[in-house]
């Protein structure tokens, strides 16, 4: 950011042995020099306390992990230090992935990566509206409900199972992923589902573990999530999502 043009330096609190110094001449400050002066101005005009105190805590305090203080604090030290805020998908959707469905006449996948309340049930929502506009067919499941029905078809021949809207749709989403460990069997009828679709149709999953962690949501078994994260990955845009919970924004407003 720029600053205000000054001779003057000012001296803060140092940094362990380190003497910290800031001219304010018109240059620019880095992140870090940044977080240092808004360290120093809190610490003195206490600028941020008072603002979280204009908030009524509604919270059960014997539930309570981080204060108001320390809720406020973390997104203005955010904003300010330039962190991306992704809770509004601006920039997903301005995506030509979203824009466009090549990705589905390709057979592409996605895979929505990212912690609970960021909305990527929205965004893989938005994903298979934009899909039905432009005259492909849509499936939507919950992984609960998905499990549900491919262990009531599991004994289906396969010439049935293919007309199976899970199988059949040329768009499926797969919401929450990871939540909770598959069984084998679940594990197994999720794999042969993924391997079916394989350049046969799109599937957009949402899940908030990172790849590295789906051994573990596939029973342990790591050589099948090997296996389906081979195909499932191979024409696939990943999108991790960042941000806070809308959730926890929505707490905050309900505090005011």
């Amino acid at each position: 950011m720029h600053t205000d043009c000054t001779p003057r330096q000012v001296e803060f609190q140092g940094l362990g042995a380190r003497r910290v110094e800031a001219a304010f001449d018109g240059g620019e400050v880095t992140s870090d020099e940044g977080g240092v002066l808004l360290r120093e101005v809190e610490a003195r005009r206490r600028i941020i306390q008072g603002f979280a105190g204009c908030f009524k805590d509604l919270r059960r305090q014997d539930l309570v992990e981080h204060s108001v203080y320390d809720m406020v604090a973390q997104r203005v030290y955010g904003l300010a230090l330039g962190y991306e805020d992704l809770n509004d998908h601006e920039t997903l959707r301005r995506d030509p992935l979203l824009a466009t469905c090549a990705w589905v006449r390709e057979h592409e996948s996605v895979l929505l990566q990212g912690p609970p309340g960021v909305g990527k049930t929205h965004l893989a929502i938005a994903l298979g509206v934009k899909a039905v506009e432009n005259g492909f067919s849509v499936a939507y499941y919950r992984l609960e409900d998905l499990l549900h029905a491919m262990k009531r078809d599991a004994e289906e021949p396969p010439i049935r199972l293919r007309g199976k809207k899970y199988l059949k749709a040329a768009l499926l989403i797969v919401d929450e992923m990871g939540f909770s460990q598959l069984t084998r069997q679940e594990a197994s009828l999720f794999f042969r589902l993924v391997s079916y679709r394989y350049e046969r149709g799109s599937t957009v999953i949402t899940t908030n573990k990172g790849i590295r962690d789906w051994p573990e949501v596939f029973a342990g078994d790591e050589v099948m999530a090997t296996a389906l994260l081979d195909r499932l990955l191979h024409r696939c845009h990943v999108l991790n999502i960042k941000g806070r919970s809308y959730r926890l924004r929505d707490l905050e407003q309900q505090m005011k």
